[in-house]
């Protein structure tokens, strides 16, 4: 199989709140083209994630740690102050991940687990 882009898809019981949160709160950048909840992240030229509703997702998720959404950023330690300061809930704050680089973990409004990671150097 040769994937030319891969879409990440949230379906919400109330998607114009999770909407506004990755696009008022955590900043991501809509695509106005593909509807409200279509966004652009990192160095994707196509839609990479989407927020929908969908009639069978009722309520927050019963297991956030299924899937987990990372976000790469630059400054991690900013970024967690940034959220935090806007009261999201961090679930794991920044952690050193040997090999890896450092992690925190955040909760958005449905439940599901987000992470910021941060690449050793």
């Amino acid at each position: 199989m040769k994937v030319e882009q891969f879409v990440v898809n949230v379906n919400s019981q109330d998607p114009e709140k999770l909407i506004a949160f990755y696009r008022d709160i955590v900043g991501l950048k809509v695509n106005p083209d593909f509807g409200p909840g279509a966004f652009m992240v990192g160095s994707s030229t196509f839609v990479a994630f989407m927020v929908e509703g969908h009639n069978e997702v009722k309520g927050t998720t019963k297991e956030p740690q299924r899937v987990l959404l990372n976000f790469l950023v630059t400054d991690l330690a900013s970024e967690e102050l940034r959220l935090k300061d806007q009261g999201v809930k961090f679930v794991m704050s920044a952690t050193r991940e040997p090999g890896f680089g450092t992690i925190a973990t955040f909760v958005d409004p449905d439940g599901n687990y987000c992470q910021l990671m941060a690449l050793e150097q």
